[in-house]
């Protein structure tokens, strides 16, 4: 793991769009694994300036994005589509039809599953995954188990994780119970992952992470047998690394 430790956001957030956008620099189709949630959305932002400026053309590169709700209309202010479509999609010159999110409110969810992972088969391979990282050590939305599915697959959420995403919502009724999310195989079978993280009340969790055992008791730790991952971290979130 290549760990990097930035003192200011302002410095991850454009180490974190240069690394994306060399990728599509020297490779314009390439296959993106994106994430949502408040920890890449400088990230984003740094990448449409880069588009603005010129940089940077996403129209021959696909995404596919790790999670999304059940439940919630697409159009929700808090959908996982209407976030990438807020945050980054609009802003730049990316095809809607190249983007792809789990559909939380298909007929048929498992069907889903098996379709998106029949997309993302067909599109070889992701060629860079972002990931952030959830306060009991998921990723995506892959929770602490006694085992872990390698495939999208449908997830009964957390209570903490609830917990955790009610800020985004009136009050933690409105949050939905479960989630489509891309499976830990799927994630660990991309070229190179970006793990993004911050603030202090997520060290103990990256130390866990980073440098503690390998468990599905800590999702994320399984990011300790990939070849090529660059962690991105703000000081408080490294905190507690040795």
């Amino acid at each position: 793991m290549n760990i990097l430790t930035f003192e200011t956001n302002e410095e991850l957030n454009e180490v974190g769009a240069g690394i994306i956008a060399s990728l599509v620099q020297t490779k314009p189709n390439a296959v993106l694994g994106l994430a949502t949630g408040s920890t890449p959305i400088g990230i984003y932002e740094e990448l449409i300036k880069l588009y603005q400026k010129g940089r940077v053309s996403f129209k021959h590169a696909t995404t596919f994005n790790l999670d999304e709700y059940i439940g919630l209309p697409e159009d929700h202010p808090e959908s996982y589509r209407t976030f990438m479509n807020e945050k980054l999609f609009n802003h730049i010159d990316i095809p809607l039809e190249q983007t792809h999110v789990p559909n939380g409110n298909a007929a048929d969810l498992e069907k889903e599953c098996r379709d998106y992972d029949d997309m993302l088969t067909n599109s070889k391979q992701i060629d860079l995954q972002i990931l952030g990282l959830g306060h009991n050590g998921h990723i995506g939305f892959n929770e602490p188990d006694q085992s872990l599915n390698s495939g999208t697959h449908i997830v009964q959420l957390k209570e903490e994780t609830r917990k955790a995403n009610a800020r985004f919502f009136n009050s933690i009724d409105e949050v939905p119970t479960q989630a489509i999310t891309m499976g830990v195989g799927t994630i660990l079978k991309a070229k190179m992952i970006m793990l993004v993280v911050r603030g202090a009340e997520k060290a103990a969790i990256v130390q866990r992470a980073l440098q503690g055992a390998i468990t599905t008791d800590v999702p994320a730790s399984l990011l300790q047998t990939h070849p090529n991952v660059v962690v991105l971290l703000d000081k408080e979130a490294g905190g507690m690394l040795s």
